[in-house]
């Protein structure tokens, strides 16, 4: 079950379990929509995305530690590279 979906699409649920069901504050049951939560889309997930395609950070300290620029474009042109393919707001 997506959790997260269910938070955001039903803001008063406030506890999920996986086998019971998603609650309010009250302890009462909320009804969801599982074709609406498995729609959902993360409008954040590109970050997750970029986040595990960007190169090391270390590569462009060791370039700037060494005054290598070629080092420091590539290092920068791979970085572009990864934000192109997952654009901010795509899933």
């Amino acid at each position: 079950m997506n959790h997260k979906a269910i938070y955001k699409l039903y803001p008063q649920v406030v506890t999920v379990d996986d086998t019971a069901g998603a609650f309010d504050k009250d302890g009462n049951k909320v009804e969801i929509d599982l074709a609406a939560v498995n729609a959902w889309q993360d409008p954040e997930a590109y970050k997750y995305k970029r986040a595990a395609e960007y190169p090391p950070v270390t590569d462009w300290l060791d370039g700037m530690v060494k005054g290598d620029q070629a080092q420091i474009d590539k290092y920068i042109a791979d970085c572009l590279a990864v934000k192109q393919r997952f654009p901010k707001g795509v899933a």
